[in-house]
This record gives C-alpha cells, sequence and structure tokens, in this order.
C-alpha cells in the first residue's frame, strides 16, 4: 500500500480498479481546511489521462509493472508474434493489444512488453530507429530554409514528415514517442 503523500512521478498504483501511472503531482496546503495531493494519472490500458485529488493520508494499491525484454519476430495478418531471448517462449498478441506501437519496428528488433498479473496491456518500442525511407518526393540541393517539410513512407509503412532534401532510399533517425523526424544516418 502506497499513501497519497508518498506519491511521485512514474509510481504506478491501483485505483478503482485501474492501473494509473502519475505524470504529475502537487502537494497542496491551502491557508484553510487540510492539506491535499493534486495529481495527473495515466491509465496505462487506455492511456486516458485523469485529474485526481487525493487526501494525503489516503492510501491505494502499488502496482507491479513487469517489463519484459522480446523479440518482435512477424506480422501474420491476425496475431503480433513475439519470442523472450532467453527461454525462447513465444507471445502472439492481436492487434488491439498491439495498437500503434510497432509501426516504427521491424522483425527480429527488440522491444518492451508491458504486462500487469501476467497481462500484457502495452509494448515499448525502442525510444529512436533507424530506418530507410521507401518513397517520398525527390529532394532538391539548397531547400533546407524555414524547415518545411514533406511526407515520406519508412520501411515499416509508417508515414514520418522529414526535411525536403532527405531523398528515396536515404537512412533516418526517429524518435518513436513522437514519431518525428530526428537526423539522417550516414552510411
Amino acid at each position: 500500500m502506497i499513501s497519497a503523500g508518498e506519491l511521485r512521478n512514474g509510481v504506478t498504483m491501483e485505483y478503482e480498479g485501474e492501473i494509473y501511472s502519475v505524470l504529475e503531482f502537487q502537494h497542496v496546503k491551502p491557508g484553510k481546511g487540510a492539506a491535499f495531493v493534486r495529481t495527473r494519472l495515466k491509465n496505462i490500458k487506455t492511456g486516458a489521462v485523469v485529474e485526481k485529488t487525493f487526501r494525503p493520508t489516503e492510501k491505494m494499491s502499488k502496482a507491479h509493472i513487469d517489463r519484459m525484454d522480446m523479440q518482435y519476430l512477424y506480422n501474420d495478418g491476425e496475431l503480433y508474434h513475439f519470442m523472450n531471448n532467453e527461454t525462447f517462449d513465444q507471445i502472439a498478441l492481436n492487434a488491439y493489444d498491439v495498437g500503434d506501437s510497432l509501426k516504427f519496428v521491424k522483425e527480429n528488433e527488440n522491444v518492451k512488453l508491458l504486462a500487469h498479473d501476467g497481462n500484457v496491456f502495452g509494448i515499448e518500442p525502442p525510444l529512436f530507429v533507424e530506418l530507410e525511407i521507401t518513397d517520398t518526393e525527390p529532394g532538391f540541393a539548397g531547400n533546407t530554409a524555414q524547415g518545411a517539410t514533406k511526407p515520406a513512407i519508412v520501411e515499416t509503412g509508417a508515414s514520418v514528415q522529414v526535411p525536403l532534401f532527405i531523398n528515396q532510399g536515404e537512412i533516418i533517425k526517429i524518435d518513436t514517442r513522437t514519431g518525428e523526424y530526428l537526423s539522417r544516418v550516414n552510411n
């Protein structure tokens, strides 16, 4: 059990039958009345963000989230298959559980599966990936001013906004949290 007065950023807890991660917290001591803790919580399964206020003495269960290193093997059209690199056990997840978390992940790359009480509810891809541009309009030398961008399709099929000078066949670095282009990768 954890009291609301002990909440910190990143703590995971069970509250009202759901699992939440603390995004922000603030201990408030008004001039009149009792102190309280104002929080922004993210529902780990749905991704919804809610604001809740707690009395500092309120108790809730601390939730333990298992992060398993797994290798993404392949998608057979219905299921996404993952393998534990140490035990070689395989897990298959449906498209609903995977969501769009694998849009920048190639086959045979390592990811982290997130589970609570043995139920996988999410996937953490690597923070940064390097992917090849498979389709984009041709680039032109000198088109670097004002940060203009154009759409490009990477080898996983995802669309990314890239600078005008990027050409098809180039390898770029992408931040998987935001889906933003970061830089060219020199071959």
